[in-house]
């Protein structure tokens, strides 16, 4: 750049042309003085000093303005325009005035605005791609700093923090450096910290069980926090209990009867029986327990199909007085016999179903019945009850089986339904025993028909189970009689 082109020049410029003008303007009013020889007239002299002040005054403030208007005010544009940048205004422009330095300034300003103008909204964007990515996350996820404060979370991981915060971690030893974060999470943190490590780990609180992993936050220099994602694994975690259950429950069902065919195979083949009495006795316990064993197989198929969607179901309209009646009288005999009060409500016309499998409701109440006469002790009685009920989506028809035996312990009513699941941990074995899989089949030939089933015990005062089936005929029951 041409020195006269900067500001530097211009100032030169502008002070050797003010310079000039003086000595010029003094000048031509001295030499008129000098030719005459008459300085002896003081009144000349003062209007020689008054016109030069003049001149000067003139002259510094047209200086004044010039550094004004070239200097002072593009700088306080610039100031101005950086403190509403400052305050988030990245759209300031600064007007360009001139070639000089501050044109530059200017212009490399401008330039500045635009350039943080398109970073901070490329972050913005990052924000919320972030930001709407965590809400759309069902895990958990939540940050900690170096002092264990919590510094971003997700709606999922605010919830989680909120429900735990109502937990009590006085027990769990913490440190000034974890005060603030979970109980649960307080170990893991300390390690990640310490190790810089990622972490996954196993938590179980309350009645759930969560799937941690813990990234550390590094810096240069040191880890500046951890990121906590956190799954809800407490339904894969009861599935994967009840699958080595189911494993080990079949093993057990099997084992025995088998190991009891076998015994008494052997012991026919070694010709241990000596009379036809005895070979006989051990013929019908080789019957008995592979009768046994051809109903658990039977039980495990027929729920399987149930569970894949592929039982065959034939929907027809369905007095339910009938089959009452026919329930009734199978198990009449036997209540009598083991002296057991069984009582019926009386039949009611509008006991009607639009649409339901006869003989899959009966092997319903054939389940409950024999169930609700193999824990009932003598003198004691059972009631089959059913009756129409008004509910917001319809009619439903209510059908209960109550029984006054001892009744089911609390902790095991949620679990009543499973396969397999005995609320006798013994495990006694009787000959009337079951499969262990009656409830869980009664469970999904109810949920087939579009009703629902449920327990209500307390021990020593017996067991209630109320099913509830539509009248109307559902989709559901449509669409799985369709599958035949």
């Amino acid at each position: 750049m041409a020195i006269w082109r900067s500001v530097v020049g211009k100032m030169w410029l502008t002070i050797i042309g003010l310079v000039a003008v003086v000595i010029l303007t003094l000048g031509l009013f001295l030499l008129k003085y000098i030719d005459e020889q008459t300085f002896a007239d003081p009144v000349k002299i003062k209007h020689l000093f008054i016109y030069t002040g003049l001149i000067g005054f003139l002259l510094t403030t047209f200086f004044a303005f010039f550094l004004l208007t070239k200097i002072t005010q593009p700088l306080r544009e610039m100031k101005d325009a950086a403190n509403r940048v400052a305050q988030g205004d990245y759209s300031t422009r600064v007007a360009i005035r001139s070639s000089d330095e501050i044109g530059e300034l200017a212009n490399t300003f401008n330039q500045m605005a635009s350039e943080l103008h398109t970073l901070i909204r490329d972050l913005q964007h990052e924000r919320d791609h972030l930001s709407s990515v965590l809400r759309s996350m069902t895990d958990s996820v939540i940050s900690f700093d170096a002092e264990g404060e919590v510094i971003l979370t997700n709606p999922q991981g605010q919830h989680l923090l909120e429900d735990w915060s109502s937990v009590d971690w006085s027990e769990d030893e913490a440190t000034e450096q974890d005060a603030r974060v979970p109980g649960p999470l307080r170990e893991t943190f300390r390690n990640v910290i310490t190790s810089g490590k990622e972490l996954t780990v196993k938590i179980h609180v309350k009645s759930g069980v969560w799937s941690v992993v813990m990234t550390p936050l590094a810096s240069t220099d040191s880890v500046r926090g951890a990121v906590a994602v956190l799954r809800d694994v407490t339904e894969e975690f009861r599935v994967d209990k009840m699958r080595k259950d189911f494993v080990a429950n079949v093993s057990h069902e099997i084992r025995t009867p088998l190991s009891m065919v076998q015994g008494y195979s052997e012991a026919l083949m070694d010709d241990i029986a000596a009379s036809p009495e005895e070979r006989r006795e051990l013929v019908q316990v080789i019957h008995d327990e592979s009768l046994r064993m051809g109903r658990l197989v039977k039980d495990l198929l027929d729920l399987a199909r149930m569970e894949a969607g592929h039982l065959e179901m034939n929907f027809q309209p369905l007095d339910i007085n009938s089959l009452m009646s026919r329930v009734y009288r199978k198990f009449a005999a036997l209540a009598k016999e083991r002296s057991i009060i069984l009582t019926k409500s009386k039949d009611d016309p509008t006991l009607l179903l639009e649409a339901a499998d006869g003989d899959r409701l009966e092997q319903v109440l054939t389940n409950l019945m024999d169930n609700a006469l193999r824990h009932t002790s003598p003198g004691a009685s059972i009631a089959l009850e059913a009756v129409r009920v008004e509910g917001a989506k319809g009619d439903w028809l209510e059908i209960k089986v109550a029984d006054e035996g001892q009744g089911i312990p609390r902790e095991d009513l949620p679990y009543i339904f499973e396969r397999f699941y005995k609320a006798d941990k013994a495990r006694k074995r009787e000959s009337t025993s079951g499969t262990g899989l009656g409830l869980a089949i009664v469970k999904n030939l109810i949920e087939a028909h579009g009703g629902t089933i449920k327990a209500v015990s307390a021990p020593g005062k017996g067991t209630t189970f109320t099913i509830k089936l539509p009248v109307a005929a559902g989709r559901k029951k449509t669409a799985k009689a369709s599958r035949r």
